[in-house]
């Protein structure tokens, strides 16, 4: 037992008890309980058009068809390549239900980041939009790696009429036409059947629901495993957390990205659990996200600091507009205090700064909906869930009394292991089975956690993680480039922004720093693209000649 669980076990902070115990119970059987108990509620507002859970559900069993009819079954990866609309959630749940596994992809990723992942997960199949942002860059992954088909969904199709025959006639330039060959297949196609196939056992603690991919502590891609406990647990111990839980009707707006674990969990599994109504926004944009505010008058906000600090700025905006709001999740990224006062003065609003990973399903840690919030802390652990500190040199023993030390963890949303990568698992799992999270912290005297350092290097880019390795190994390619190093710097909206630093090869033709800047972010994400290149006539170096990021950072910092 580690020293705080004490504190957590006599003065915890959040409704319920600290050491209550969660069932294995399968997503699916989640859904579908929800989905008995209020089957005409509304579960997804998408532009004013609404879904039913019972219309939901019956999507989904569709789907779970179409695929089993395509010959996907149990254990199959399945890939969604998707922004938040509708075919996301039928999707998902349906892929579930064939007791396949769910590999989520980034709209943002390019051509070869959406490849490699591909490949390393052995993904089969990919749902997708005929939207031009993301149509070309599937169309050349089917080409190019073993994916078998792709499944093509229209924006359009799911939207209200009016709002439909808008989006055809006016923005016919953001789609991509559907090629008609026999590996691509409209949606529309593979969900016309009854959705009466033979259901699926599913053992929740054995079968995997989800395949998350994270960079882990070294930059490279992972994927973290995620069985259907551990999303179900997740998603159940999120929802506890609420004291009005249960007394009120339960709406949410869903600007996050479903792609990402946070969402995946604190907006998506968390609210289909409640049976509560998710208003869905394909992306942030603060403008449309204000009006969809006004009009549907939302109880709950989860966003990262940059969504939060863009509303606030938006042209137009009104403290009214933020009137139904009781409560917003912040996560992501640290939570500037001056923000977090800001915010709770206009709009009235609490925010509550909580803490989580890709391996830990989404959520570790909170501060407490209402009594005590600690600002720069992530508050107490979720229901469950046990953290204690590791040395930092050395996580099989204590840190020294008082020092901070690498947080680990432990409790039912923690993942089996990383996908195909036992070498990966001997790293991050310590004792047994506490994930190491690669990041320092400190436990008060009421349990309350703040990370004060962290020994990854990746950049928190508004709620996205950024490895300086990809970026440095893209860099690399211009024939310029002899030495380069990337830092993530403080911005004030984003949190932090990747700066690239080089030296040029003396024997090549030169370049520019904004040159270089303009070449490099051409082929990089666009939660990756740096803010500047810098050049420099040397980088710092370690005793045997290792470029050293760590003094470089300190010399950018001393320059500041």
């Amino acid at each position: 037992m580690s020293d705080f669980e004490h504190v957590w076990r006599t003065a915890y902070r959040h409704p319920g008890r600290w050491d209550d115990v969660f069932p294995p119970v399968s997503m699916v059987t989640l859904f579908e309980a929800s989905t008995a108990a209020h089957p005409q509620a509304p579960l997804l507002d998408f532009m004013g058009r609404k879904y039913s859970y019972a219309e939901t559900l019956d999507g989904a069993r569709r789907v779970a068809c179409g695929l089993k009819a395509l010959g996907y079954g149990p254990g199959d990866r399945i890939g969604l390549f998707l922004p938040n609309v509708p075919h996301y959630v039928a999707a998902y749940y349906g892929i579930l239900m064939l007791g396949a596994t769910v590999v989520n992809f980034s709209p943002l990723y390019s051509v070869d980041e959406l490849s490699a992942q591909v490949a390393d997960s052995g993904t089969k199949l990919l749902f997708t939009l005929s939207a031009s942002a993301l149509l070309p860059t599937a169309l050349k992954v089917l080409e190019a790696s073993a994916l078998e088909r792709l499944v093509v969904g229209s924006i359009a199709g799911a939207l209200p009429a009016a709002k439909s025959l808008f989006y055809r006639w006016f923005r016919g330039s953001e789609v991509t036409p559907r090629p008609e060959e026999p590996r691509i297949l409209a949606f529309s196609r593979l969900i016309a059947n009854p959705g009466q196939c033979e259901s699926v056992a599913i053992d929740p603690e054995r079968d995997v629901a989800l395949i998350q991919y994270t960079g882990g502590t070294t930059g490279t891609p992972k994927g973290a495993v995620l069985t259907h406990q551990n999303l179900s647990a997740n998603a159940r111990q999120v929802a506890q957390l609420d004291p009005d839980m249960g007394k009120t009707q339960d709406s949410i707006l869903g600007v996050l990205p479903f792609f990402h674990v946070f969402a995946n969990t604190c907006v998506l599994n968390r609210t289909v659990l409640t049976g509560g109504e998710i208003v869905m926004l394909p992306r942030f944009n603060a403008k449309q996200a204000l009006a969809e505010l006004r009009r549907t008058r939302p109880r709950s906000l989860p966003g990262v600091p940059t969504m939060y600090q863009a509303l606030l700025d938006a042209p137009g905006m009104k403290p009214s507009d933020f009137s139904s709001l009781k409560f917003c999740i912040s996560g992501g990224a640290p939570l500037p205090a001056q923000l977090k006062e800001e915010w709770e003065r206009i709009t009235g609003a609490r925010v509550i700064e909580g803490y989580g990973l890709s391996e830990s399903s989404g959520v570790v840690s909170t501060n407490p909906y209402d009594g005590l919030n600690k600002p720069g802390t992530i508050g107490q652990p979720l229901a469950a869930t046990r953290v204690r500190l590791v040395d930092k040199e050395d996580p099989t023993r204590a840190p020294p009394q008082g020092e901070p030390g690498e947080i680990v963890v432990s409790g039912p949303q923690i993942m089996q292991g990383y996908w195909n990568r036992p070498d990966a698992d001997a790293e991050v799992f310590v004792d047994d089975h506490w994930l190491r999270t690669g990041d320092v912290g400190l436990i008060d005297e009421d349990g309350y956690i703040r990370i004060v350092d962290r020994l990854k290097d990746m950049i928190a880019v508004g709620g996205f993680k950024v490895f300086p390795s990809q970026i440095e190994a893209v860099l690399y390619r211009h024939p310029a480039v002899k030495e380069a190093l990337v830092l993530g710097l403080p911005d004030a909206y984003h949190g932090e922004l990747p700066h690239a630093y080089v030296v040029l090869d003396e024997d090549v033709e030169p370049v520019s720093g904004p040159e270089l800047c303009i070449w490099l972010n051409g082929q990089l994400g666009k939660h990756e693209r740096v803010s500047e290149v810098v050049i420099r006539d040397s980088l710092p170096k370690t005793m045997i000649g290792k470029l050293s990021r760590k003094d470089l950072l300190a010399e950018v910092r001393g320059e500041a």
